[in-house]
């Protein structure tokens, strides 16, 4: 689980990655009502349309002692009745053995705020034989690799529970793992969710070859069908879980802009597989060799760092190049080579000068020319 704070260029904050795009998700209507008729199975959902789902997550966990950001509340009109549902969704990306109590600790959080705002209503109702607490679902959705083991009921968590079961709460929660969907699973769905769904799968940026023979007919219905808001909010969350896979922020942006331009079958034509990270740690290696073998070549101590130098120096520049040619910018550029951005301005204005006939070699020769005047 991601724990720094850190802003990317299209706006998308990385604190706990994956749990701002479990919130994202199941707190827009049309993506919980999706999740509910699609992944629990419960025939009450069948119907269940986005008008009928509030999300009143704000009012709750302030009252939860121990929830996070992910944790979900919304009330669920059933048909056209005055009954609530109220559906808290957990997210997960491991087991967690003491679920079960904290879901219970949650449910009462619940009951014990409806019960007062009832009271608030109609004074005395709580004692009365009429007055029935809401129904409470809690599901946990689950983005681990491995099999969810922890149990299912309350009452198992409590020893003795063989003897004294009739006096223990027993509920069980309801357990919604990813990792049971295939790709075609997730594809036959054919909505918004499914998609988002698809890319969490994913486990490294070389898995994304998998999405691209993804059905036209799949893409097409998201084209045609996905209203505009929709479209920007399955952009953010896809920010997120991309930049989980340490995507560089270029090949983000492209991927998401993609989608609020409604191009999702280009979504992934000129995406490059690989972690920003290992490439970052790679370049520099690849600097240093070359700087050994100019020191080398050189034949002397003061030409072995001279030559050192200068092969970081030209191997930058040649992925400054690469960058420019994928229209970055040199802001965007320092930050996804982690190099100063004074040193990327001045290689990118000498690199702008020689487009689009770009040569290391001339701009290292110039760019130590002026650092010697």
């Amino acid at each position: 689980m991601e724990t720094q704070n850190t802003t990317t260029s299209n706006g998308v904050n990385n604190s706990h990655t994956k749990d701002n795009a479990a919130k994202i998700v199941f707190g827009d209507p049309v993506l919980c009502a999706q999740f509910l008729k699609g992944y629990t199975d419960i025939p009450l959902f069948k119907e269940i349309k986005p008008e009928d789902i509030e999300n009143v997550s704000s009012h709750f966990l302030p009252l939860f002692q121990e929830s996070r950001d992910s944790d979900t509340v919304n009330k669920i009109r059933i048909g056209d009745s005055e009954i609530y549902l109220i559906a808290l969704i957990e997210h997960q990306s491991e087991n967690d053995f003491d679920m079960s109590f904290r879901i219970l600790r949650y449910i009462v959080f619940i009951w014990t705020d409806y019960a007062a705002q009832q009271e608030k209503l109609h004074k005395g109702i709580t004692k009365s034989k009429a007055f029935l607490y809401p129904p409470i679902l809690p599901v946990v959705y689950y983005e681990g690799t491995s099999t969810w083991s922890a149990p299912l009921n309350f009452k198992d968590r409590v020893f003795l529970n063989n003897v004294l079961g009739d006096y223990i709460p027993s509920f069980n929660y309801l357990v919604v793992p990813l990792n049971k969907y295939s790709k075609q699973d997730l594809i036959e769905k054919n909505d918004e969710l499914s998609l988002i769904f698809l890319i969490n799968q994913l486990q490294n940026s070389s898995e994304f070859h998998t999405l691209k023979d993804i059905p036209k007919e799949y893409t097409e219905h998201l084209t045609e069908n996905t209203p505009d808001y929709l479209l920007k909010i399955i952009g953010k969350v896809i920010a997120v879980l991309l930049h989980k896979l340490n995507i560089p922020d270029e090949e983000v942006y492209e991927v998401t802009d993609q989608i609020t331009r409604r191009k999702f079958s280009m979504m992934f034509d000129n995406f490059q597989a690989y972690d920003v990270q290992e490439t970052r740690r790679v370049s520099r290696e690849e600097g240093r060799l070359e700087g050994r073998i100019e020191g080398e070549r050189a034949g002397r101590i003061e030409g072995e760092r001279t030559g050192r130098i200068e092969g970081e120096q030209l191997h930058l520049i040649k992925l400054v190049i690469k960058k420019i040619e994928k229209q970055c910018s040199a802001a965007q550029i320092s930050e996804i080579l982690e190099e100063p951005l004074d040193i990327i301005q001045q290689i990118y204005n000498i690199a702008l000068c020689q487009a689009p006939d770009y040569n290391a070699d001339k701009i290292l020769k110039e760019l130590n020319s002026k650092t010697v005047s």
